[in-house]
């Protein structure tokens, strides 16, 4: 965020402040939710909670876990079962 801030000759305060107004969240929230939307998504297609924690970049599985729990109401085996999540790749085949 720094290295942005200076490209665009912004503080750090006012950086995330029009991303807060543009995106509706701060920039932090909204890359746990990008982090957590790409994790799901594996979990739906049925790789493993560890391995998907420890390579979408959480610290360990209980961390994985919480943010699950937070999100989606659920735990990461419960993600298998959520058939919807796995629609992505049908409905954005022709991109």
């Amino acid at each position: 965020m720094e290295e942005l801030a200076a490209e665009l000759g912004w503080s750090r305060k006012r950086l995330w402040s029009r991303f807060r107004a543009q995106i509706g969240l701060p920039p932090k929230r909204a890359a746990k939710l990008v982090r957590f939307d790409h994790a799901v998504h594996r979990l739906a297609a049925g790789e493993r909670a560890a391995h998907v924690a420890a390579d979408v970049g959480y610290v360990d599985q209980s961390h994985l876990h919480r943010d699950v729990r937070a999100f989606a109401g659920g735990t990461p085996a419960t993600m298998t079962e959520d058939t919807w999540l796995a629609v992505d790749d049908l409905a954005w085949t022709d991109l």
